[in-house]
């Protein structure tokens, strides 16, 4: 029988949320999922596998497209997160959200905060994507209810209206 002198404790982390400094007490291996969720009730992000495959739960860290059920905590502390919660702008829908509702990209609602922070990612680097970079930049995002024809769509729309609302403050 092989006995561990080791005693993992909870340790307190600090990470940056949706621009907001958050502290919170977690076991260092802890999935930044679960302390999103569970502890800073931003329940946005969703487990869908578990296995960084679906992309469900991803978040932005450090500007990073990230799959935060494969995250420890740890490695997000003093990171700035980005969940789907901080895109909006209190009542008012981002424009890729509102692109993804009327485009019938929003559907069951699993893989959709994934797939519009993946499309937010995309147009923050890329603000006139191709259809191919559309498809690129959403790959790591599976959909099992749209067949994504209205996901491609949304994207190029909430691009279309990010560039609108750039052209307007220039």
């Amino acid at each position: 029988m092989i006995h561990s002198s080791a005693h993992v404790t909870k340790s307190e982390i600090t990470l940056t949320v949706n621009g907001e400094s958050r502290t919170v007490r977690a076991y260092p291996m802890e999935r930044l999922l679960d302390v999103l969720r569970n502890q800073l009730g931003l329940t946005g992000a969703k487990e869908g596998c578990g296995e960084g495959e679906c992309g469900s739960c991803s978040v932005l860290m450090d500007g990073a497209l990230v799959n935060s059920c494969l995250v420890p905590v740890l490695q997000a502390t003093n990171a700035s997160i980005f969940t789907i919660e901080g895109l909006a702008e209190g009542v008012d829908l981002h424009p890729a959200q509102e692109a993804f509702l009327q485009c019938g990209g929003a559907q069951c609602g699993i893989c959709t905060p994934g797939m519009i922070l993946a499309a937010q990612h995309l147009l923050s680097k890329n603000p006139e994507p191709s259809g191919e970079d559309i498809r690129e930049g959403v790959a790591g995002n599976l959909c099992r209810c749209t067949g994504y024809m209205q996901i491609f769509e949304a994207v190029a729309e909430a691009a279309r209206r990010r560039n609108k609302v750039t052209a307007k403050t220039t």
